[in-house]
């Protein structure tokens, strides 16, 4: 459910997992299917609470998982829920979190031979060099995550880390190679049905296509972005969408517009005021009151 982009089933279904579990069978569960539903669930809830608009659960849910799977001493059950960390806290924007859970995969991984793991950890492992900076050795890493995740068949999580290529990617004035990952995560979506990131790859293509001065084109992508993030119940998505578009209608001197969009998107959060979206998201708003303040007392 996750992964087809129904977050709300996957809440659903990762609490009534929680329902069922038992941890002492989990502990003899993990050595016979090599991970733990305690843990998945939880992980996999946190991920689905992001998304439907709860990044403080999501947090907190993604450690109490990680911690679960830590005291299990599994290390395939230990990759796995340090892989799915690091992507809600990616999600989140905590970049040393993600580093951090990264290079433990790519360590646990080596050493024990888990080729797919190893591909998504260096991936991310990438993403978090190249958002701190390091942007050649952030892309070289990425690159080479998806490469060999391609030659391994891991789909599940090639359209979020070709989404987090073609960002930096953009960063790096790379927008023609910025497109084409897009286009084929977005063609991925289509044909699979693993629309978890659809929302985003259009968000993200829109924002590709302003530094090629495309408006009219980007402003169709995030209103596609917005209507995929309405249909998903994804806040968290449609906050990104509705923050892209409201700086793209403020620059057009449509003051009006963009602020009942954010306005009506950002008064839906009642947890995450001081994360980085939410903030930039309050900051955008507070422009746009400003100069709407301004063109009534002209």
């Amino acid at each position: 459910m996750y992964f087809r982009g129904a977050f709300a089933q996957a809440r659903e279904h990762g609490e009534e997992g929680l329902a069922f579990y038992d941890p002492q069978q989990g502990r003899a569960d993990v050595s016979l299917y090599g991970n733990d539903a305690g843990a998945l669930c939880r992980l996999f809830r946190a991920l689905a609470l992001w998304h439907l608009g709860y990044p403080d659960q999501a947090v907190r849910g993604a450690d109490e998982g990680l911690a679960l799977a830590q005291e299990l001493s599994h290390p395939f059950a230990l990759v796995f829920t340090l892989n799915l960390s690091a992507l809600v806290h990616q999600l989140c924007r905590q970049v040393q979190a993600v580093q951090e859970r990264a290079e433990a995969v790519v360590r646990i991984s080596a050493e024990r031979g888990f080729p797919l793991h190893l591909a998504v950890g260096t991936a991310l492992r990438g993403w978090a060099l190249a958002a701190q900076g390091q942007e050649d050795e952030g892309l070289r890493q990425m690159e080479a995550g998806i490469t060999a995740l391609r030659s391994l068949g891991g789909a599940a999580m090639l359209s979020h880390l070709l989404a987090s290529l073609a960002e930096a990617y953009g960063r790096a004035g790379q927008v023609e190679g910025a497109l084409s990952l897009l286009d084929e995560a977005l063609s991925r979506a289509e044909a699979t049905g693993g629309r978890y990131w659809e929302a985003e790859l259009y968000r993200l293509k829109g924002e590709t296509l302003l530094k090629k001065g495309e408006e009219a084109e980007a402003e169709a992508c995030f209103e596609q972005a917005l209507a995929v993030a309405r249909r998903q119940q994804a806040r968290s998505w449609e906050l990104w969408a509705a923050t892209s578009l409201g700086r793209l209608w403020h620059k057009q001197g449509k003051q009006k517009e963009a602020r009942e969009l954010l306005a009506n998107v950002y008064g839906w959060f009642t947890e995450g005021l001081d994360t980085a979206d939410l903030q930039e998201a309050r900051a955008l708003l507070d422009v746009l009151s400003h100069d709407h303040q301004a063109e009534a007392r002209d």
